[in-house]
């Protein structure tokens, strides 16, 4: 009782011109969402938002450290790299650089590339307040703020997708 998720409506969004912020409560330990926003990616990514696309992606990743890549792979041994951990705090915080442009290219250098923060506040033992920002869209050059709208629907449909996987991957009571 007072786990049940909201509906996917009740993901709270604010915007700025060059940033984004969703908050969201899931029903899970704090532990477990972390665990499937990090290591459940090709489950909960929209695979149309991947390059190989959905009937030949492989793989999404996310390297568990500082330092590590968060990649796509695809068919005939592709990999693209398109994000770096900044920060690996589990189960508190996740910080990455999104090298993703607004035209779909990747972005090498990480000055010239947004990032997303994630948090993970836990309100009980199934329940976890997540928030995501997602900041520095200046950093994309003209098409910024255009950019920020467009992944204010692309977050949106995303936090709603990994909502569904983390009930799904909730982990069995022991007694």
């Amino acid at each position: 009782m007072g786990q049940e998720l909201t509906d996917p409506a009740d993901i709270r969004q604010d915007v700025d011109q060059f940033s984004l912020r969703c908050g969201l409560l899931v029903p899970s330990s704090a532990e477990h969402a972390f665990a499937v926003f990090t290591d459940e990616l090709t489950d909960w990514w929209v695979t149309e938002y991947t390059w190989s696309g959905p009937d030949a992606l492989a793989e999404l990743g996310m390297e568990p450290r500082a330092g590590g890549m968060l990649y796509e792979l695809g068919p005939y041994g592709f990999r693209a790299d398109w994000g770096r951990v900044l920060t690996w705090d589990p189960p508190r915080r996740l910080v990455f650089v999104w090298q993703i442009g607004p035209d779909r290219a990747p972005v090498p250098d990480p000055a010239r590339a947004s990032e997303v923060e994630v948090l993970f506040h836990s309100e009980g033992p199934e329940r976890t307040r997540v928030e995501l920002e997602h900041r520095h869209f200046d950093r994309h050059g003209e098409a910024a703020e255009g950019y920020r709208k467009a992944l204010t629907a692309g977050w949106h449909e995303l936090l709603t997708r990994y909502v569904a996987s983390v009930s799904r991957h909730r982990p069995t009571a022991t007694a």
